[in-house]
């Protein structure tokens, strides 16, 4: 994969460079400011995009400003958030921009290589890779809302776990049911939330977009 690495720490930024390339992946352009990380995205326009939230020259939320207005320029751009922070507003924007391939982890919680690249390639290929605590913060709102209110309880475990980019398989281990009990209720879920089946639409996706919606 091509990718730009977009973080203000050299330590962090150099340490992410020699693990992709020890993965195999190319590493076509770094950034440490707000305004490098744009330009970047949009001259090399990569398969997918590492970027921290907080970069000078404000330190504030540039990286991820960068990243949604690259989003904005080029549809559906696969951008991985990698951050110690939540930024609720921006995550949200990022998520419901209806055009997948995004992912929102936080650095404390990435606990080895391959746990890493697992969520990179989720992303690259247009899927959702995010943290518990970004989807609790993110659902941190009224369950009366009309699209998750006509979810079951157990519907809406499989759809916050759905949204941390976890397999069918993976959530039956964690919710100690069978995978076809799993199939069911995410078949159900997508009834429920209108998504259609499409060939051309990844439909966990789509649940996830609308889950999070706001």
């Amino acid at each position: 994969m091509r990718i730009v690495v977009a973080e203000d720490l050299y330590l962090l930024r150099d340490g992410l460079v020699r693990l992709l390339e020890t993965f195999g992946h190319e590493v076509v352009a770094t950034a440490a400011t707000g305004p490098e990380t744009l330009q970047a995205l949009l001259t090399h326009r990569p398969d997918v995009a590492i970027v921290d939230v907080r970069m000078p020259p404000t330190n504030t939320d540039e990286g991820l400003t960068a990243a949604l207005e690259a989003r904005r320029e080029v549809p559906g751009l696969p951008v991985l958030i990698l951050s110690q922070h939540v930024e609720q507003l921006y995550a949200r924007e990022l998520i419901a921009d209806q055009a997948g391939g995004v992912g929102y982890l936080l650095k404390d919680s990435v606990f080895d290589a391959d746990q890493f690249m697992d969520a990179l390639e989720r992303v690259a290929a247009g899927g959702t890779a995010l943290n518990p605590l970004v989807v609790s913060k993110l659902l941190a709102r009224p369950a009366t809302e009309p699209h998750l209110a006509q979810l079951t309880e157990r519907e809406r475990s499989v759809l916050a776990l759905m949204a941390e980019g976890l397999s069918n398989s993976a959530i039956a281990q964690r919710l100690f049911l069978s995978d076809s009990a799993i199939s069911k209720y995410t078949t159900t879920t997508f009834d429920k939330l209108g998504i259609q089946t499409d060939d051309s639409a990844n439909r966990r996706v789509l649940a996830v977009l609308a889950y999070l919606k706001v």
